[in-house]
């Protein structure tokens, strides 16, 4: 049975904890603590070495008590800034803010406090279950840095439930885009800005007149394209000789991703030859489009544990990245399901009793579920 008196303590007392992204040194040995007293082992990659953070994922196994291919669980422990000494204010109308100058930290903790409340419920409760498993990553926030560190050898499970979508509870994304981080670098000529400024190569007006001939925002129906941050010069009075632009690319179809990157290099390049500069690129695809079929066990397991919980599926596609593009990418298709966050990444972020309820009660439906996994058909 889920109670809501400890899920609500557990919410309450993760939030306060401070996990920014590669900071997560904290959480991870909280989540280590509980996932212990439910007689689960932890293992903790070297994911935290290899993004220069303070911890590594959490992946933790419970071995199941009924046949049936094995379902893995994920939630992330960073939050985005602010994050730094949150409070949480329980309000008698069942929300939970923060006190307003900081994130609630509900992404993520919303979706590691239901994990923990349903794998509580099924061990006091002796439900049966199939195998369990279960992934706490690192610096999802930054494009899934650690689940990209993961190593999915270690995972059996073919399918997945990702704890990490906002809106209204039984809301789950079922496409997401490939998203690409971008930098380019530009070099020119440094020189007095009042006695020679002929003699110089200005960086940023290369990268000024770059940028003017990008198609900024909506590229099309499916496509965004945004320069973030500009960076240059050391004085008023010197022609900067080096400009830093940083931005992003968003599609639904990976193949526009590249290509849209594609004109962007030629466009940079270009344009820093006819000043007689040069120019260097460097990118990064943080996550890969994906989209999940309409009729997949996946979806279908999570529309009857809505069901068995009162709630109706919504399905929608995300325009955000998570842990699931990895996923995608070694052959386990995942469902990002909402888990009771709303106006995440923002200092008005919230949640509610009655949704973290409903989210734990799902997520027991889904681990207790007897919905065969596609290979077993």
């Amino acid at each position: 049975m889920i109670r809501t008196d400890r899920l609500t303590d557990t919410f309450i007392s993760l939030t306060a904890i401070d996990c920014p992204s590669f900071g997560e040194r904290a959480m991870a040995d909280r989540l280590t603590t509980e996932l212990n007293k439910l007689g689960l082992c932890v293992e903790e990659d070297d994911a935290g070495i290899k993004t220069n953070g303070t911890a590594g994922n959490l992946f933790a196994v419970l071995p199941g008590t009924v046949d049936g291919e094995p379902l893995l669980f994920s939630g992330h422990m960073d939050t985005v800034q602010p994050a730094m000494h949150k409070k949480a204010q329980k309000h008698s109308d069942g929300t939970i803010t923060s006190d307003g100058t900081t994130v609630l930290g509900a992404d993520d903790a919303a979706g590691l406090a239901a994990i923990l409340e349903a794998l509580t419920s099924i061990k006091d409760d002796a439900l049966p279950h199939r195998t369990l498993e279960i992934l706490f990553t690192i610096a999802e926030e930054p494009y899934a840095r650690g689940s990209e560190a993961f190593d999915y050898s270690k995972v059996k499970s073919h399918e997945a439930y990702v704890l990490d979508l906002a809106g209204t509870v039984g809301r789950a994304a079922y496409a997401a885009p490939t998203i690409c981080s971008f930098t380019f670098e530009i070099f020119g000529k440094s020189s007095h800005a009042g006695f020679a400024p002929e003699e110089g190569v200005h960086a940023i007006a290369v990268a000024a007149q770059a940028i003017s001939q990008l198609k900024m925002g909506r590229v099309d129906d499916e496509t965004t394209l945004n320069i973030g941050t500009i960076e240059g010069g050391s004085a008023t009075n010197i022609v900067p000789d080096h400009c830093i632009v940083k931005g992003e690319i968003r599609s639904y179809t990976h193949a526009t991703v590249e290509r849209v990157l594609e004109s962007l290099v030629s466009k940079f390049n270009s344009t820093a030859a006819s000043y007689g500069a040069t120019c260097q690129m460097n990118s990064h695809f943080g996550c890969r489009a994906y989209e999940i079929p309409r009729q997949h066990p996946v979806i279908l397991r999570y529309e009857e544990a809505c069901a068995n919980t009162g709630v109706s599926m919504q399905l929608c596609k995300t325009f955000g990245g998570s842990d699931v593009n990895q996923f995608e990418q070694h052959g386990i298709t995942g469902l990002v399901i909402a888990n009771a966050m709303f106006g995440a990444h923002s200092c008005k972020e919230y949640t509610s009793v009655a949704d973290l309820k409903k989210v734990a009660e799902i997520t027991q439906q889904l681990m207790t579920s007897k919905t065969k996994h596609f290979e077993e058909d």
